[in-house]
Formats: structure tokens, sequence, C-alpha cells
């Protein structure tokens, strides 16, 4: 026997980088990129499955594409999924497409609150698990683990939220075949309440809050410390900005900057611009004019010897808004938010429901739509789809309009 029959040399850059085997059944091929031999073939059903062989060697190679070929054909017949993979490789996917989506396909929140729910909640649970072993019963098992995850039973259109994300890598999956014609798809099922009306603040208990707080904060002032001093004038002005712009609390207002407000230009008019960046993507919106008179006071207690918002504005302060006057920044605001309310006896509405600073967002909403703002216009100046408006605050409108309607 020659040498080079006990001992076969890898592929060289003479040597074909094609070959057919198996009556031309088997297609054996090296990218430009790799010197391992690659294998394809057709399927029954027509389709083609490509592999590696993970060699270098011909002879090799032609083996383990013969057993690839006769594997995958078994697999077929018996429609069993012809690779494997877990969940949690098909959702980083998924998550990544999500990431790269064209503009009109999906909304930047729908993109945003998809990647939310696969990274926060799917991929923890199913992420170990390859689709082969997702069962009814084990579906059925992770709504249990969300309750106890979130804490409550999630509302309707939460749950809807978290199938169709389900479904999106489960789609993914078939395209891949991971998941047969055969196999049960287990269903993520979608019931509960669709959600009930959030809390908000009626024009009279606004006008209260708002003439509460100056006292509430001077009372503060020869209080227990600076710091608690400090924290309800913060609270103080972060209330009325909520209030007079419908913005998210939380991070959408938190990172906002004194550089990120503008003044616009209309009808001969100034309106005060405010730059935005959230959940569904940076925008503009358009300030009530009675936040100028808030920001002013603002930037006097943090020490600034700018005159007006003006000169503030045209100085392009780079720092953020919501900052003591030593320009840290608490972690959260909530906590001194309940306080005031219960201080102004305003913690809970008329139906029992204990508000939150998220009800200052539905406030603004309620009031917009009450003074004639057009639904499509209000979704663009707070960030969120007309569906979105539409779906809670359809059942105020009759009794925003009701002057009108009676």
């Amino acid at each position: 026997m020659k040498l080079n029959q006990l001992f076969p040399s890898p592929a060289t850059t003479t040597e074909p980088r094609h070959r057919s085997i198996c009556d031309g059944r088997i297609r054996l091929f090296r990218r430009p990129d790799s010197q391992h031999w690659q294998c394809r073939f057709r399927l029954d059903n027509g389709t083609w499955h490509q592999a590696t062989t993970g060699t270098t060697f011909i002879d090799q190679a032609e083996t383990r594409a013969r057993a690839i070929y006769e594997t995958v054909r078994l697999r077929v017949s018996n429609d069993l999924a012809i690779r494997t993979k877990s969940f949690r490789r098909v959702a980083a996917e998924e998550v990544e497409a999500l990431r790269h989506a064209r503009a009109g396909k999906l909304s930047k929140q729908t993109t945003g609150d998809y990647i939310f729910v696969i990274e926060r909640y799917l991929t923890p649970f199913f992420g170990r698990y390859p689709f082969t072993e997702l069962t009814q019963e084990l579906v059925d098992e992770f709504a249990r683990w969300r309750i106890s995850e979130m804490g409550r039973e999630p509302k309707y259109y939460t749950q809807r939220h978290h199938a169709s994300a389900f479904n999106r890598v489960l789609q993914r999956a078939k395209t891949q075949g991971l998941i047969t014609f055969g196999m049960a798809v287990p269903a993520m099922r979608v019931a509960g309440a669709r959600g009930e009306t959030r809390p908000s603040f009626s024009q009279q208990e606004i006008d209260h809050l708002l003439s509460f707080m100056p006292a509430w904060v001077a009372q503060a002032r020869s209080g227990r410390t600076k710091r608690f001093y400090e924290m309800k004038m913060l609270c103080w002005h972060y209330v009325e900005f909520l209030l007079y712009t419908g913005v998210r609390a939380g991070t959408e207002s938190r990172t906002i900057r004194w550089r990120n407000l503008q003044w616009h230009y209309g009808d001969g008019k100034r309106y005060l611009r405010v730059w935005v960046s959230g959940k569904t993507g940076p925008r503009y919106l358009i300030a009530r004019d009675a936040l100028v008179a808030s920001l002013e006071r603002l930037m006097i207690w943090q020490g600034y010897d700018h005159a007006s918002l003006a000169e503030m504005i045209a100085a392009g302060v780079d720092r953020r808004i919501f900052v003591m006057p030593a320009d840290d920044q608490p972690y959260e605001l909530s906590g001194v938010f309940d306080r005031l309310l219960r201080d102004a006896d305003l913690l809970a509405d008329a139906a029992g429901k204990t508000r939150t600073l998220y009800s200052l967002r539905h406030t603004y909403a309620t009031f917009a739509l009450a003074d004639g703002i057009p639904i499509h216009t209000l979704a663009r100046q707070m960030g969120t789809s007309v569906g979105m408006i539409e779906r809670h605050y359809s059942k105020l409108t009759p009794m925003l309009s009701a002057e009108r309607l009676a």
C-alpha cells in the first residue's frame, strides 16, 4: 500500500474545489475562505440541506458526507427536526433581527417591546430547552412562573404581547428546520382582564396639588435635613415637568438636559420645544406655557446666573435638568412623590386605586383629549401609538365631550 493511502493529505490549493458522490446526489465543495469540505444535497421534500464535514481530508469528507446524508434523510422520513438548537440561540437571533428591522415593518415601540419580552421573560425561562422539548405543559408552567416574576397576573394586552414575541421565535425556528410539520407546537394562551382605567387626577385635584407643593417644600427647609429639603424641591419641579409635557417618568425624563430645550416659532408666537429620547426613539414635543416659569424657578435654585430660560437655552448648558445643586441625581423620586400625595390627601383616586408618577402622564393625556387635541397629534407628542391611546382612553371620550354631547 502506498504511503499516501495510509496518511491522506489535506486539501491543497491545487485540488478541485468541487466533487460529486453517490451518483451526483451529494455535492462536496470548499468555500474560498475555508479548507474544510462542505456537503450539500436535496431532500425528498424538495428542500436543500447543507452542512460542514469538519475535515480538510477528501476521503474523510466523503465518508462523513454520506453519514450526514443518511442521518438527515432518516430524520426527515420520521418527521424529526434536522437540526437542534436551544431556544436561547434562536431567541438571540430574533432579537438581533428586531434591532436591525427596517423602518415601517414594525414601529420602534413594538420592536423595543418584543426585545424586552424576549430578553426579560422568554429567554430566562425557555432558554436551555431545544424546540423538540417545548410542550404545552412547559408553556403553561411559564404562565405561572411569569406571575411570580411580575408579582401579579399580567393584563390581557401584556399576555398578547408575550404570545406574539413567543410566536416570532417559533416562526424563526420553523424556517431553520428546528420545528417540523408534524411537531405539536404549543400555544401561549392569552386570557384575563383587558386592563383597567389608569388612575389620574381631576382638574380640581391638580389645582390643589399645584397650590399645595410650594408650602410643602417650604416646611422641609426648616425640617430634618438638607437632603430631605432638596428631594422635595426636585420632586416639585419634576411633577410640574411631567404634568406639562406628558413624558414618561423614569429614563425618558431623567436624562433630559438643558441643551435639549429649544424655542419653536409659529403663528407669531414662541413655544418651548423639548427633545426627548425614549422607548419609541427620539422626538420633539411642545411643552405647556406654564413650564417656563417652573424651569426658571428650578435653574435659580440650582445656582445658575442666567436671568431667564431664554438665556439658559441660548447658553446651551450641557447638564441634566433634574439634579440637585451639587449636580447629583437621586436614584428615583417615586418615594418622595408618594409622600407628597399622602400629605396632600391625593394618594388614592375615587375608586381607591393608588396613584403613581405615571398618573401624571395619564392626566396629561386626559386633559389633552378634553381640550380637543387630535389623537394622532397626541400620540406623536407622547411617543406612543394611536392604538394605545384609543385602547386606554376611548372609554373616557364621551365624558370628556359631555358639554358638546348634552
